[in-house]
Protein backbone atom coordinates (compact mmCIF):
# COMPACT_ATOMS: atom_id res chain seq x y z
CA UNK A 1 0.00 0.00 0.00
CA UNK A 2 2.82 2.40 0.87
CA UNK A 3 4.27 1.80 -2.58
CA UNK A 4 1.00 2.42 -4.43
CA UNK A 5 1.53 6.18 -4.80
CA UNK A 6 -1.84 7.29 -3.45
CA UNK A 7 -3.84 6.76 -0.29
CA UNK A 8 -6.39 8.42 1.96
CA UNK A 9 -6.29 8.80 5.72
CA UNK A 10 -8.75 9.55 8.51
CA UNK A 11 -8.99 8.92 12.26
CA UNK A 12 -11.45 8.63 15.12
CA UNK A 13 -11.29 8.36 18.89
CA UNK A 14 -11.22 5.20 21.00
CA UNK A 15 -11.20 5.16 24.79
CA UNK A 16 -7.99 3.73 26.27
CA UNK A 17 -7.94 2.62 29.92
CA UNK A 18 -4.84 4.10 31.56
CA UNK A 19 -2.52 1.25 32.66
CA UNK A 20 -1.55 1.10 36.35
CA UNK A 21 2.16 1.47 35.56
CA UNK A 22 3.92 3.89 33.23
CA UNK A 23 5.58 1.97 30.37
CA UNK A 24 9.32 2.40 29.96
CA UNK A 25 10.81 3.97 26.83
CA UNK A 26 12.04 1.36 24.37
CA UNK A 27 14.91 2.80 22.27
CA UNK A 28 14.03 0.38 19.48
CA UNK A 29 10.38 1.47 19.30
CA UNK A 30 9.88 4.97 17.82
CA UNK A 31 6.41 5.21 19.39
CA UNK A 32 7.32 4.24 22.95
CA UNK A 33 8.42 7.77 23.87
CA UNK A 34 5.00 9.20 22.98
CA UNK A 35 3.24 6.35 24.83
CA UNK A 36 5.40 7.02 27.90
CA UNK A 37 4.68 10.77 27.82
CA UNK A 38 0.91 10.41 27.36
CA UNK A 39 0.50 7.75 30.07
CA UNK A 40 2.74 9.70 32.47
CA UNK A 41 0.62 12.85 32.03
CA UNK A 42 -2.54 10.80 32.59
CA UNK A 43 -1.09 9.47 35.87
CA UNK A 44 -0.14 12.98 36.98
CA UNK A 45 -3.73 14.14 36.39
CA UNK A 46 -5.14 10.96 37.97
CA UNK A 47 -7.11 10.15 34.83
CA UNK A 48 -8.61 6.69 34.46
CA UNK A 49 -8.93 6.83 30.68
CA UNK A 50 -7.75 8.90 27.73
CA UNK A 51 -8.86 9.49 24.14
CA UNK A 52 -6.59 7.39 21.95
CA UNK A 53 -6.87 7.28 18.14
CA UNK A 54 -7.58 4.67 15.51
CA UNK A 55 -6.26 5.70 12.10
CA UNK A 56 -7.43 4.27 8.77
CA UNK A 57 -5.38 4.28 5.57
CA UNK A 58 -7.01 3.29 2.28
CA UNK A 59 -5.03 2.69 -0.91
CA UNK A 60 -6.61 4.07 -4.10
CA UNK A 61 -5.23 1.58 -6.60
CA UNK A 62 -5.00 -1.67 -4.64
CA UNK A 63 -7.87 -3.09 -2.50
CA UNK A 64 -6.14 -2.82 0.89
CA UNK A 65 -7.21 -0.98 4.08
CA UNK A 66 -4.81 -0.59 7.00
CA UNK A 67 -5.67 0.53 10.53
CA UNK A 68 -3.19 1.91 13.03
CA UNK A 69 -3.52 2.62 16.76
CA UNK A 70 -1.88 5.51 18.62
CA UNK A 71 -2.34 6.84 22.14
CA UNK A 72 -2.92 10.43 20.95
CA UNK A 73 -3.70 12.50 17.87
CA UNK A 74 -0.16 13.82 17.67
CA UNK A 75 1.23 13.87 14.14
CA UNK A 76 4.07 11.46 15.00
CA UNK A 77 1.59 8.59 14.45
CA UNK A 78 0.92 9.20 10.73
CA UNK A 79 4.40 10.72 10.40
CA UNK A 80 6.00 7.42 11.43
CA UNK A 81 3.51 5.35 9.42
CA UNK A 82 4.15 7.39 6.24
CA UNK A 83 7.93 7.67 6.59
CA UNK A 84 8.48 5.45 3.52
CA UNK A 85 5.48 6.68 1.53
CA UNK A 86 5.81 8.87 -1.56
CA UNK A 87 2.83 10.14 -3.50
CA UNK A 88 -0.55 11.77 -2.90
CA UNK A 89 -2.17 11.77 0.53
CA UNK A 90 -5.90 12.56 0.61
CA UNK A 91 -6.85 13.86 4.04
CA UNK A 92 -8.67 16.62 5.85
CA UNK A 93 -7.02 19.96 6.55
CA UNK A 94 -5.79 19.14 10.06
CA UNK A 95 -2.55 21.02 10.69
CA UNK A 96 -0.71 17.75 11.43
CA UNK A 97 -1.18 16.54 7.84
CA UNK A 98 0.02 19.89 6.53
CA UNK A 99 3.19 19.65 8.62
CA UNK A 100 3.80 16.09 7.47
CA UNK A 101 3.67 17.34 3.89
CA UNK A 102 6.07 20.20 4.63
CA UNK A 103 8.61 17.95 6.37
CA UNK A 104 8.54 15.37 3.56
CA UNK A 105 10.41 17.66 1.13
CA UNK A 106 7.78 17.18 -1.60
CA UNK A 107 7.83 13.38 -1.12
CA UNK A 108 4.19 13.64 -0.01
CA UNK A 109 1.65 15.88 -1.73
CA UNK A 110 -1.50 16.48 0.30
CA UNK A 111 -4.84 16.62 -1.50
CA UNK A 112 -7.72 18.30 0.30
CA UNK A 113 -11.22 16.84 0.40
CA UNK A 114 -14.01 18.66 -1.46
CA UNK A 115 -16.60 16.94 0.71
CA UNK A 116 -15.24 18.84 3.72
CA UNK A 117 -15.32 22.12 1.80
CA UNK A 118 -18.90 21.51 0.64
CA UNK A 119 -19.98 20.58 4.18
CA UNK A 120 -18.62 23.83 5.60
CA UNK A 121 -20.52 25.89 3.01
CA UNK A 122 -23.70 23.87 3.56
CA UNK A 123 -23.58 24.24 7.35
CA UNK A 124 -23.10 28.02 7.00
CA UNK A 125 -25.91 28.57 4.51
CA UNK A 126 -28.40 29.95 7.08
CA UNK A 127 -26.56 33.27 7.44
CA UNK A 128 -26.06 33.84 3.69
CA UNK A 129 -28.45 31.50 1.84
CA UNK A 130 -28.20 33.14 -1.58
CA UNK A 131 -24.39 33.22 -1.70
CA UNK A 132 -24.14 29.70 -0.28
CA UNK A 133 -26.57 28.34 -2.87
CA UNK A 134 -24.40 29.71 -5.68
CA UNK A 135 -21.30 28.03 -4.27
CA UNK A 136 -23.12 24.76 -3.59
CA UNK A 137 -24.46 24.71 -7.15
CA UNK A 138 -20.93 25.05 -8.56
CA UNK A 139 -19.57 22.36 -6.23
CA UNK A 140 -22.45 20.11 -7.27
CA UNK A 141 -21.37 20.66 -10.87
CA UNK A 142 -17.91 19.36 -9.91
CA UNK A 143 -19.50 16.24 -8.45
CA UNK A 144 -21.66 15.74 -11.53
CA UNK A 145 -18.48 15.70 -13.60
CA UNK A 146 -16.93 13.19 -11.21
CA UNK A 147 -20.02 11.05 -11.59
CA UNK A 148 -19.40 10.92 -15.33
CA UNK A 149 -15.70 10.26 -14.75
CA UNK A 150 -16.20 7.15 -12.60
CA UNK A 151 -16.67 4.91 -15.64
CA UNK A 152 -13.56 6.27 -17.38
CA UNK A 153 -9.93 5.18 -17.25
CA UNK A 154 -7.51 7.34 -15.21
CA UNK A 155 -6.20 8.93 -18.41
CA UNK A 156 -9.68 9.73 -19.67
CA UNK A 157 -10.69 11.02 -16.25
CA UNK A 158 -7.66 13.33 -16.21
CA UNK A 159 -8.61 14.69 -19.64
CA UNK A 160 -12.23 15.28 -18.58
CA UNK A 161 -11.12 17.14 -15.47
CA UNK A 162 -8.74 19.33 -17.47
CA UNK A 163 -11.42 20.06 -20.04
CA UNK A 164 -14.44 20.63 -17.79
CA UNK A 165 -13.61 20.52 -14.06
CA UNK A 166 -10.78 23.06 -14.18
CA UNK A 167 -13.04 25.81 -15.63
CA UNK A 168 -15.60 25.12 -12.88
CA UNK A 169 -12.86 25.50 -10.27
CA UNK A 170 -11.95 28.79 -11.92
CA UNK A 171 -15.55 29.98 -11.55
CA UNK A 172 -15.60 28.94 -7.88
CA UNK A 173 -12.39 30.82 -7.12
CA UNK A 174 -13.58 33.90 -9.01
CA UNK A 175 -16.82 33.91 -7.02
CA UNK A 176 -15.02 33.42 -3.70
CA UNK A 177 -12.81 36.45 -4.48
CA UNK A 178 -15.56 38.57 -6.03
CA UNK A 179 -17.05 41.80 -4.70
CA UNK A 180 -20.39 40.01 -4.35
CA UNK A 181 -19.17 38.56 -1.06
CA UNK A 182 -18.03 41.82 0.51
CA UNK A 183 -21.29 41.83 2.49
CA UNK A 184 -20.26 38.69 4.38
CA UNK A 185 -19.54 39.47 8.01
CA UNK A 186 -15.95 38.47 8.88
CA UNK A 187 -16.98 36.63 12.06
CA UNK A 188 -19.81 34.65 10.47
CA UNK A 189 -19.80 30.91 9.76
CA UNK A 190 -20.03 31.62 6.05
CA UNK A 191 -16.87 33.73 6.25
CA UNK A 192 -15.16 30.78 7.91
CA UNK A 193 -16.28 28.51 5.05
CA UNK A 194 -14.90 31.00 2.52
CA UNK A 195 -11.64 31.16 4.48
CA UNK A 196 -11.41 27.37 4.34
CA UNK A 197 -11.70 27.47 0.54
CA UNK A 198 -9.12 30.24 0.18
CA UNK A 199 -6.60 28.80 2.65
CA UNK A 200 -6.64 25.30 1.16
CA UNK A 201 -7.21 26.17 -2.47
CA UNK A 202 -3.98 24.62 -3.78
CA UNK A 203 -4.68 21.33 -1.97
CA UNK A 204 -8.28 21.35 -3.24
CA UNK A 205 -6.98 21.45 -6.82
CA UNK A 206 -4.57 18.52 -6.47
CA UNK A 207 -7.15 15.96 -7.65
CA UNK A 208 -6.89 17.54 -11.12
CA UNK A 209 -3.26 16.43 -11.44
CA UNK A 210 -3.88 12.67 -11.45
CA UNK A 211 -6.85 10.73 -12.81
CA UNK A 212 -6.40 8.09 -10.11
CA UNK A 213 -7.15 10.55 -7.31
CA UNK A 214 -10.69 10.89 -5.94
CA UNK A 215 -12.27 14.29 -5.44
CA UNK A 216 -12.91 13.63 -1.75
CA UNK A 217 -12.03 11.38 1.16
CA UNK A 218 -15.49 9.83 1.58
CA UNK A 219 -14.38 6.23 1.03
CA UNK A 220 -11.88 6.55 3.87
CA UNK A 221 -14.37 8.26 6.15
CA UNK A 222 -16.72 5.33 5.61
CA UNK A 223 -14.10 3.14 7.30
CA UNK A 224 -14.69 5.08 10.52
CA UNK A 225 -18.10 3.37 10.71
CA UNK A 226 -16.30 0.05 11.10
CA UNK A 227 -14.42 1.42 14.11
CA UNK A 228 -17.63 2.94 15.50
CA UNK A 229 -19.44 -0.41 15.36
CA UNK A 230 -16.61 -2.05 17.25
CA UNK A 231 -16.41 0.81 19.74
CA UNK A 232 -20.11 0.42 20.48
CA UNK A 233 -19.56 -3.28 21.25
CA UNK A 234 -16.30 -3.29 23.20
CA UNK A 235 -16.64 0.28 24.60
CA UNK A 236 -12.93 0.75 25.38
CA UNK A 237 -9.41 -0.57 24.78
CA UNK A 238 -7.87 -2.18 27.85
CA UNK A 239 -4.19 -1.59 27.03
CA UNK A 240 -1.86 -0.20 24.38
CA UNK A 241 -1.12 -3.74 23.22
CA UNK A 242 -4.85 -4.43 22.89
CA UNK A 243 -5.21 -1.31 20.72
CA UNK A 244 -2.48 -2.57 18.40
CA UNK A 245 -4.15 -5.99 18.18
CA UNK A 246 -7.52 -4.35 17.45
CA UNK A 247 -5.92 -2.36 14.61
CA UNK A 248 -4.45 -5.56 13.18
CA UNK A 249 -7.80 -7.37 13.28
CA UNK A 250 -9.56 -4.36 11.74
CA UNK A 251 -6.98 -4.34 8.95
CA UNK A 252 -7.58 -8.02 8.13
CA UNK A 253 -11.37 -7.90 8.37
CA UNK A 254 -11.81 -4.54 6.60
CA UNK A 255 -9.59 -5.60 3.70
CA UNK A 256 -11.55 -8.84 3.39
CA UNK A 257 -14.81 -6.86 3.29
CA UNK A 258 -13.38 -4.50 0.68
CA UNK A 259 -12.58 -7.55 -1.47
CA UNK A 260 -16.17 -8.86 -1.06
CA UNK A 261 -15.00 -11.99 0.76
CA UNK A 262 -16.81 -14.24 3.18
CA UNK A 263 -14.83 -12.95 6.16
CA UNK A 264 -15.23 -16.09 8.27
CA UNK A 265 -14.08 -18.38 5.45
CA UNK A 266 -11.11 -16.15 4.69
CA UNK A 267 -9.84 -15.77 8.26
CA UNK A 268 -10.44 -19.42 9.05
CA UNK A 269 -8.38 -20.54 6.06
CA UNK A 270 -5.60 -18.04 6.82
CA UNK A 271 -5.36 -19.24 10.43
CA UNK A 272 -5.33 -22.89 9.37
CA UNK A 273 -2.50 -22.23 6.89
CA UNK A 274 -0.46 -20.22 9.40
CA UNK A 275 -0.88 -22.85 12.11
CA UNK A 276 0.20 -25.54 9.67
CA UNK A 277 3.48 -23.69 9.17
CA UNK A 278 2.87 -21.76 5.96
CA UNK A 279 5.14 -18.73 5.47
CA UNK A 280 3.80 -17.73 2.05
CA UNK A 281 2.31 -14.55 3.47
CA UNK A 282 1.87 -12.83 0.11
CA UNK A 283 -0.63 -15.47 -0.99
CA UNK A 284 -2.70 -14.85 2.16
CA UNK A 285 -3.38 -11.20 1.36
CA UNK A 286 -7.11 -10.85 0.76
CA UNK A 287 -6.95 -9.66 -2.86
CA UNK A 288 -4.53 -12.49 -3.75
CA UNK A 289 -6.34 -15.16 -1.75
CA UNK A 290 -9.67 -14.44 -3.46
CA UNK A 291 -8.22 -15.37 -6.87
CA UNK A 292 -7.85 -18.99 -5.76
CA UNK A 293 -11.07 -19.06 -3.72
CA UNK A 294 -13.85 -17.78 -6.00
CA UNK A 295 -16.43 -19.66 -3.93
CA UNK A 296 -15.74 -17.27 -1.03
CA UNK A 297 -16.53 -14.12 -3.04
CA UNK A 298 -19.85 -12.51 -2.16
CA UNK A 299 -20.84 -11.22 -5.61
CA UNK A 300 -24.07 -9.68 -4.34
CA UNK A 301 -22.04 -6.95 -2.63
CA UNK A 302 -20.58 -5.69 -5.92
CA UNK A 303 -24.05 -5.95 -7.46
CA UNK A 304 -25.48 -3.80 -4.68
CA UNK A 305 -22.74 -1.18 -5.13
CA UNK A 306 -23.29 -1.14 -8.89
CA UNK A 307 -27.05 -0.74 -8.50
CA UNK A 308 -26.62 2.08 -5.98
CA UNK A 309 -24.13 3.83 -8.27
CA UNK A 310 -26.48 3.44 -11.23
CA UNK A 311 -29.36 5.01 -9.26
CA UNK A 312 -27.17 7.92 -8.24
CA UNK A 313 -25.96 8.48 -11.81
CA UNK A 314 -29.55 8.38 -13.06
CA UNK A 315 -30.65 11.01 -10.52
CA UNK A 316 -27.76 13.29 -11.41
CA UNK A 317 -28.28 12.82 -15.16
CA UNK A 318 -31.97 13.62 -14.70
CA UNK A 319 -31.08 16.75 -12.74
CA UNK A 320 -28.70 17.87 -15.50
CA UNK A 321 -31.40 17.35 -18.12
CA UNK A 322 -33.91 19.40 -16.14
CA UNK A 323 -31.33 22.15 -15.66
CA UNK A 324 -30.59 22.25 -19.40
CA UNK A 325 -34.32 22.29 -20.20
CA UNK A 326 -34.90 25.26 -17.89
CA UNK A 327 -31.98 27.16 -19.34
CA UNK A 328 -33.27 26.92 -22.95
CA UNK A 329 -35.22 29.95 -24.23
CA UNK A 330 -38.92 29.46 -24.93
Amino acid sequence: MLGSGGLGCDETTVTLIVPPTIPAIDPHDPRSKRVHEVIRRAHQKDRKSINARMWAYRAFEIPVNVFDFTVSRHRDGPDEFLKDFAGHLMADCWSGFQKIELRSNARIVRAACWSHARRKVFEARSSHPQQASVLLAMIRELYDLEDRAKLLSPGERFALRERESRPVLGHIRAYVDSDVLTCVLPKSDFAEALGYLRNHWDALQVFLSDGRLPIDNNDVEQLMKQVAVGRKNWLFVGSVEAGVRAATLLTIVSTAVRNDLDVWAYINDVLVQLLSGSTDYASLRADVWKQSHPEAIRTYRSDERRDAADRKRFRRARRRQLKQARSKPD
